[in-house]
């Protein structure tokens, strides 16, 4: 039958009104769950090159030939940041933001802070830095500073560490680079085992130097970078110590019309930095890294990390120069024409400890799109955010753990979430500036619990790398698509990894399912080895037959099927108890690591025992809060941590969390010493990069472990 023209409207009426409820039912749906993104499922990352049990492992996006350069033709950092220059001449390059005054703050306790209010970021171009660059470079050559001849760099981050280094890169020579942290006697080694003349210093270190010149004897000029608050600081030094300022340097350096003075450029193979590790045992060791190394480390990490790093992007550098995960983030970033504003874990953020209640934290101001963060950093500011939370009322506790574990699960499936990102999280990525949308971990193991708290919490992706200073930092890096946790990614591509068995700890190339041994580094990012130290490079270090350079890193892996790696214990933490089982006391450690009342935990274990003891920093107001559940609060911090239904309710903590992470009944610590002091790289029990000195902290609470044992 025919339908009527008021039939037809009536039955289009009908459909469209259909059509939008379906629109208007799916939008909240859409937004809530968000398209779906590209993830490659099970795809391979790398594979071995032969079918050889313990073949080496190569990405597949270079797996012919590993790669040398970030562009063909510049083999040298100075070329690499020359081409920028031409490039980007008057774009912003190097930030750093205006001190406006130090104001005291009276804290709860009586104790008194200084605390900063800061302005606008103080930017240099490109032509500008490489002008002072080159100027300060020439300054030195005037003074005496001889081709190839080592000088020290001793400094936090800043401006004026890279200004000094691209002048010295220009002129060749070779950086030492020592940590602000060591202690005396690492520094004085470092110094006198490289036998620099020159030493470049912050002007609020040049007390510590002058304390020390004695015990330096082949150091004739201290060249201090930034303003001296007291000039009595430059009294302190001897007649034969020339004492100059940045400035000067770079005076001196325009004022030079020889021409020998104004270009001395590197070769691929001159060593560009002699970096002191901040050693975890012994004293700090000089590893030798040439320019064509650390520009094979560069090119093989910023493919992996980000291929579409531009101009348009911002940097915020406040991890030590002095480590080689920054120094090779920033040459990067330098690159590629980006800005780098510089800033300080006290000033980092809004919560840092040296910024004044009320203003604005460094990168606040700065708004960074790309950041490097070692694991600690990460863990700190994972459980600040845990604890605004949980001080929060009670609905709003429920509707973040709803959102959080919403957004987890999409993640896990291949979506995003842009309506709980918008309303719900886009707090939390301010606490970043806001605009962050990749973070690089290393440094040290990530634990899984914090790298899917960043990627839900702060709406970018968290990769994990493994490399170490003998290899440029570059070993591997996870791809920005893959979401998995647990792992450190395939080989990058200017690397590739093999593993050796080692049949003392029962790791072999031919274990199901996976093949595990000792991880090691092949390619042109491997160093040369230790500065004047050769029976320890031939002991780490080895050449095949194909002039390729190796290097054992100690640590233990697996390779799985889609070629990423996982480390999954390390030589040298891994102990036999009495009864015959290994324990790894760095995988302990990470999972221990977790409980909401400790800074940090030092698991310890000894043969002639069958079970592992611990100390712990706790966290001060987690501890103070477990006490007053107890009844036990007093206002003695030590009498605090000695007290025993304390540590045995935060033991009984520890070893719950052992058991839900799955820790064998032996890998569980039966004791527990709280600890009163806060291990920093200050009191030589942690690294700079806040690794466990293992042989420090043993001997420092020597009678604490001892006193554990024989309970």
């Amino acid at each position: 039958m025919e339908r009527t023209f008021l039939e037809n409207v009536f039955l289009f009426s009908l459909n469209m009104a259909g059509w939008l409820w379906g629109v208007v039912s799916f939008l909240p749906w859409y937004y809530l769950v968000g398209r779906k993104q590209y993830r490659p499922r099970n795809k391979v990352q790398a594979r071995p090159v032969s079918q050889l049990p313990g073949a080496p492992y190569r990405c597949v996006e270079h797996f012919d030939s590993l790669v040398t350069t970030l562009y063909d033709g510049v083999t040298t950092l100075d070329q690499l940041f020359k081409r920028a220059v031409n490039l980007y001449p008057y774009r912003k390059c190097l930030g750093t933001r205006e001190v406006l005054r130090e104001e005291d703050e009276m804290q709860p306790n009586g104790r008194v802070f200084k605390k900063l209010i800061c302005g606008e970021y103080n930017w240099l171009t490109y032509a500008e830095v490489d002008a002072r660059a080159r100027a300060f470079g020439r300054g030195l050559a005037a003074l005496g500073q001889q081709l190839k001849e080592n000088i020290a760099i001793i400094s936090e981050t800043k401006a004026e560490w890279i200004i000094a280094a691209q002048g010295c890169f220009a002129q060749n020579f070779p950086i030492v680079t020592v940590y602000t942290t060591l202690g005396d006697e690492a520094l004085v080694h470092a110094i006198n085992e490289s036998e620099v003349r020159f030493i470049i210093t912050d002007s609020s270190l040049l007390s510590k130097l002058s304390a020390l010149i004695d015990r330096l004897p082949k150091v004739e000029h201290i060249v201090y970078l930034g303003n001296v608050a007291k000039k009595s600081a430059l009294l302190g030094f001897s007649r034969r110590i020339k004492v100059h300022s940045m400035s000067e340097i770079e005076e001196i350096g325009e004022s030079q019309i020889n021409p020998s003075l104004v270009q001395r450029g590197p070769s691929p193979d001159d060593v560009a930095v002699i970096m002191y590790t901040s050693g975890s045992t012994g004293l700090a060791k000089g590893v030798l890294i040439p320019h064509s190394a650390l520009m094979a480390g560069i090119a093989g990490i910023i493919a992996r990390v980000h291929p579409a790093l531009s101009e348009k992007d911002v940097y915020v550098g406040y991890l030590p120069l002095a480590h080689v995960l920054e120094l090779i983030a920033e040459n990067a970033v330098l690159a590629h024409g980006a800005a780098i504003g510089y800033s300080h874990a006290l000033t980092l953020s809004d919560q840092s400890s040296k910024i004044k209640k009320g203003t604005k934290g460094d990168v606040s101001v700065l708004r960074p799109t790309v950041m490097a963060a070692v694991p600690v950093i990460m863990d700190r500011i994972r459980q600040g955010v845990m604890e605004k939370v949980k001080e929060g009322p009670r609905l709003l506790q429920l509707f973040f753990a709803f959102a959080y574990s919403y957004k987890l699960k999409q993640l896990k499936l291949g979506f995003d979430t842009p309506l709980l990102n918008k309303f719900i999280f886009s707090k939390m990525r301010n606490l970043l500036g806001g605009r962050v949308r990749q973070i690089l971990s290393g440094g040290a193991p990530l634990s899984e619990d914090t790298q899917l708290f960043m990627n839900v919490c702060f709406c970018c992706p968290v990769g994990q790398g493994y490399g170490l200073t003998e290899t440029c930092g570059a070993g591997t890096v996870c791809n920005a698509w893959d979401r998995t946790t647990g792992r450190v990614g395939p080989p990058v591509s200017s690397t590739e990894i093999k593993l050796v068995s080692w049949e003392e700890g029962n790791y072999t190339v031919r274990d199901k399912p996976y093949p595990r041994g000792e991880v090691v580094i092949g390619g042109p990012n491997v160093t040369k080895g230790y500065f004047k130290n050769p029976a320890k490079t031939a002991e780490d270090f080895e050449v095949d037959r194909n002039g390729q350079r190796w290097f054992h890193t100690g640590d233990i892996g697996e390779f799985h099927p889609d070629g990423c790696l996982k480390i999954i214990d390390r030589k040298k933490d891994l102990v036999k108890l009495q009864a015959g089982e290994y324990v790894s006391l760095g995988k302990v450690e990470a999972a221990l690591a977790q409980s909401q009342y400790v800074e940090t935990i030092c698991v310890y274990a000894e043969s002639l025992y069958n079970y592992v003891v611990c100390l712990a920093v706790a966290r001060p107001k987690q501890l103070k809060a477990l006490a007053v559940s107890l009844g036990v609060l007093t206002d003695d911090w030590a009498k605090q941590c000695r007290n025993k239904a304390v540590t045995d309710a935060v033991l009984k903590d520890l070893q719950a969390l052992g058991k839900a992470m799955k820790l064998e009944r032996f890998e569980i610590p039966q004791r527990l010493t709280l600890v009163t002091e806060q291990w920093t790289p200050e009191t030589e029990l942690v690294t700079a990069s806040l690794k466990l000195k293992r042989k420090n902290i043993s001997a420092h609470y020597r009678q604490e472990l001892d006193a554990m044992y024989n309970k």
